[in-house]
């Protein structure tokens, strides 16, 4: 790792104007609502590309944030990571990340995920992180799983989507549990 964004196979970057076409191809991800959030309606190009100049010209940082997921290999858009819900006080946030559907299962959401947290619990000294996940996404559920997420709870019928309720799954990892399988950042 040559700097706290870098990984072996992804970089976390800054939202550029021209990522609009990446975060289009994301959004296209809820037409199979199998592998989706949530199914919101179509967007045009003009919109994509207002959406992600604004977040451009947002200023880096704050509680909550959105970075691209950017492949080495080619520099391409590869997804996206979210921070967001921090709550200082007690010392937790939420994250999130998507994988546009040709990068998936290569290990970058895994990868965008650990460079999130060592941000998180490293500079920003948080404690905690958590994520809510629909009980039947079994990729996200198995990603979070492996990067030593702990299952907390379950809301029962708690999300409405694509035609009925689901239940959503309540994952957490502690600072201590991500520092015991992962190296501090370090100076030298």
């Amino acid at each position: 790792m040559s700097d706290m964004w870098t990984g072996e196979r992804v970089r976390l970057r800054a939202v550029e104007p021209e990522d609009w076409e990446g975060f289009r191809d994301l959004a296209r991800n809820t037409l199979d609502v199998r592998n989706a959030d949530m199914v919101d309606p179509p967007r045009s190009a003009d919109g994509f590309r207002s959406w992600t100049a604004e977040r451009a010209a947002r200023p880096p940082g704050g509680e909550a944030f959105r970075l691209v997921v950017e492949a080495l290999a080619d520099r391409s858009f590869a997804g996206s990571v979210t921070v967001g819900e921090a709550d200082t006080r007690a010392g937790r946030f939420r994250t999130g990340v998507e994988i546009v559907r040709d990068r998936r299962r290569k290990g970058y959401a895994a990868e965008a995920t650990e460079l999130v947290l060592t941000y998180m619990f490293a500079e920003q000294r948080f404690n905690k992180c958590e994520v809510e996940v629909y009980a039947f996404n079994d990729a996200s559920l198995a990603l979070y799983r492996g990067l030593g997420f702990v299952e907390e709870g379950r809301l029962r019928q708690h999300e409405f989507f694509a035609g009925s309720h689901h239940d959503v799954v309540l994952l957490g990892i502690t600072a201590a549990e991500h520092w015991a399988t992962h190296p501090r950042p370090s100076v030298r």
